[in-house]
């Protein structure tokens, strides 16, 4: 038994457990998806969806019932962290191996891969992905390809190559930079059978090959190099040269930071949504800053990635910005003028790098705007159609700046060639990929901030436009509400979907704070939904003077200032928006003991009409949902609120929702749900041409008629 503990390892982590391992009864398949994960929760492994895993063992063939060896191998598109059996293609290797046969040449690369699905031994396979066979051919019952930053800074350095054999003393063998493809795959074996007894094979500009006869051998072995890569890495910063050359400036404090971040980051996703609306992601993580102060910043940016995996999600090359640290950026117009060239030049790059590089058959041009974004002294910007490849985007950047440290450290940071480059961003297989994709949903890049959203109407509210592809913040004056909604939400939709806010929205600090926590976690706001309140139902002559403040400053102060903050984010953005006011149908009737209630309600009701007509001319739309008697989930009939009510119509509070009902026209409850699906009705699409307008959804009140 091997006595390799984790003590051994400092730049990488050692998580295997023995007993654990034991109870997958020498499984060769779970033990494949065992160690995957092992290593996929390893960041310094291997990045988020990249790299493979393979294992190769005996099977019963369904059609002769004859022993055959299969291959199961990362499939297409999957995660080796997260990755079930259901992520793993399943072929036959005598299948696999046979292909070579038939193979034409580099020239018909593409080919191949529709060839692999005649070699499929699981019908119930993920797809193949594109480095099937440079498993295939490596004779080793297990094999782990991957993206290491410490491996791919020696893959990347000029003299890489010299680097690895003196380093691994010949055992680590070298293949230069191709395209993954079948025959990459026959580089890999003539690689292997030029240097027998090697323990594994650099990728120049790429990554890692390593194997084992054992999931557990194949694990340590991997481990193993990298460390040892790390290590090399390790005792070479600094010494030939300062890191990056040394500082060129200084990064602001933490807190001012983030605050030039926030400013800033609506202005940026503008620009960036030129084409196709962006989500964006902010990190001012300490190797960010290290990069982006330096005085090598303005020779290696341009330069660009080299592993075709951190390429493939940050584009040719970041967007490095001129602005200074301290910039003024309350004057937007006048950043505004300052950004446009710098956009405008980078989109002329872009065009220039596709019409160069294209060949005939290429994919049309796509987005030629900057996916990373970088200012220095502040942090990194990343915009993608989403939040969670915007934020893998810089992670990926993050890879890439420790492949460039390294390098620099050991030798000098080699890129890939922009031709090289593009026939990995516009390979026809890739485009494929990107076709295959399901289609955006109504309110996929959109972002969403509702008050009142940890309970009742507003997480209603929330949840129906998370479904719909939108990034919503959650915000409430109830922190544990409001952590219990974050709870629920991280569950049902994970991290990517949402952000949380307290928020008090009778104090303008605390908009503010939520509009920061909006626009440094998904770029900015496009949909504002004022849904906070409460109720006070009283005769007239017990109304206090704190209960009409207090309506008029939750109700109509709030909804004014929450407006006022969410509109300013919007004009930064230039790209229209929407606000919805949930009012109420007491802003048109009459009723008793309602007189605070009701009159800010109708306050609520024509302020919106006021702001719809202001702000149509900057395409934002001002619209109203008017619910009734929601009672569900509602922290305002757990007050006295339905005491007050019950009292003015004479029922029990028990007979409450029943009595709403039945003086309905269509004798029905109201649900939060039901206001989710009107306030999605007004931003998902259909009514773009519409502000102004009010939509009761109160089950047919006859007063409440707005004519």
């Amino acid at each position: 038994m091997s006595t390799t503990t984790q003590t051994q390892f400092k730049h990488v982590s050692y998580l295997w457990d023995e007993k654990k391992a034991a109870t997958l009864n020498g499984d060769e398949v779970e033990l494949l998806i065992y160690r995957s994960n092992l290593l996929g929760a390893d960041l310094r492994l291997t990045n988020y969806g990249g790299g493979n895993t393979s294992c190769k063992a005996m099977a019963k063939d369904p059609l002769t019932g004859k022993d055959t060896e299969i291959m199961w191998v990362k499939g297409s598109g999957g995660d080796i962290g997260t990755m079930k059996r259901n992520g793993l293609a399943a072929l036959y290797v005598d299948r696999l191996r046979a292909l070579k046969n038939i193979y034409r040449g580099v020239a018909f690369e593409d080919e191949m891969v529709e060839l692999f699905n005649h070699c499929i031994y699981d019908l119930a396979s993920k797809a193949p992905s594109i480095d099937t066979p440079l498993h295939a051919f490596l004779p080793f019952k297990h094999v782990d390809h991957l993206h290491p930053d410490a491996a791919i800074a020696i893959a990347a350095a000029k003299d890489g190559k010299k680097i690895t054999q003196e380093l691994f003393n010949g055992t680590i063998g070298w293949v230069d930079w191709q395209r993954p493809g079948f025959d990459l795959g026959l580089k890999l074996k003539q690689c292997l059978d030029e240097n027998p007894g090697i323990r594994g094979i650099m990728l120049g500009s790429h990554g890692l090959f390593t194997w084992g006869h054992t999931a557990y051998e194949c694990y340590i072995n991997t481990l193993e190099v990298v460390e040892r890569c790390a290590t090399y890495l390790s005792e070479n910063f600094g010494k030939r040269a300062p890191v990056f050359g040394g500082a060129k400036l200084n990064s602001l404090d933490k807190s001012t930071r983030i605050a030039q971040a926030a400013s800033l980051a609506p202005i940026l996703r503008g620009f960036c949504s030129s084409q196709t609306r962006m989500v964006g992601h902010f990190t001012d993580d300490e190797r960010v800053l290290e990069f982006i102060n330096s005085k090598d910043l303005d020779k290696l940016a341009p330069m660009g990635t080299s592993c075709p995996d951190h390429f493939l999600r940050t584009k040719i090359s970041p967007l490095v910005l001129a602005l200074k640290p301290e910039e003024n950026l309350n004057d937007i117009k006048s950043v505004k003028e300052k950004l446009l060239p710098a956009f405008e030049s980078y989109r002329s790059m872009y065009r220039a790098y596709y019409d160069k590089c294209k060949h005939p058959n290429s994919p049309a041009i796509r987005d030629a705007n900057p996916v990373v974004i970088l200012y220095p002294g502040v942090g990194m910007f990343t915009f993608a159609k989403d939040k969670q490849t915007a934020r893998v985007a810089a992670e990926f950047y993050i890879n890439a700046i420790n492949v460039m440290k390294g390098a620099e450290a050991i030798s000098s940071y080699t890129s890939l060639p922009h031709q090289e480059a593009f026939n990995i961003e516009y390979w026809l297989l890739e485009e494929a990929k990107l076709q295959r994709m399901p289609k955006p949903k109504s309110l996929s890049g959109k972002i969403a901030l509702i008050t009142g959203s940890a309970g009742g109407i507003g997480k209603a509210i929330a949840k129906k436009f998370a479904d719909e592809g939108a990034c919503v913040v959650l915000s409430d004056n109830d922190e544990t509400r409001l952590h219990d909604a974050g709870e629920e939400f991280k569950k049902q939709y994970g991290r990517d979907t949402y952000a949380q806010a307290f928020l008090d929205v009778t104090k303008s600090d605390s908009i503010g704070d939520a509009m920061t926590t909006a626009s440094l976690a998904f770029g900015g706001v496009d949909i504002i939904v004022n849904n906070a309140g409460l109720s006070i139902s009283k005769p007239l002559e017990d109304h206090t003077e704190k209960d009409w403040d207090i309506l008029y400053d939750v109700l109509v102060k709030g909804q004014f200032l929450t407006t006022q903050a969410g509109v300013g984010v919007m004009r930064k953005q230039a790209l229209g928006g929407d606000v919805i006011n949930i009012v109420s149908k007491n802003a048109l009737v009459s009723g008793p003991n309602n007189a605070g209630y009701g009159s800010a309600k109708a306050a609520q009701l024509h302020l919106s009409r006021l702001n719809a007509a202001e702000l149509g001319a900057d395409k934002i739309r001002v619209n109203v949902v008017n619910p009734d008697a929601v009672i569900a989930d509602s922290k305002i009939w757990s007050s006295g609120w339905a005491e007050g009510r019950a009292k003015a119509y004479g029922v029990s509070v028990a007979d409450l929702p029943a009595y709403y009902a039945k003086r309905t026209l269509l004798n029905e409850i109201i649900l939060p749900e039901d206001i989710a699906q009107a306030c999605f009705v007004f931003v998902g699409g259909a009514l773009n041409k519409s502000t102004g307008n009010v939509l009761n959804v109160d089950g047919g009140v006859g007063m409440a008629f707005t004519r």
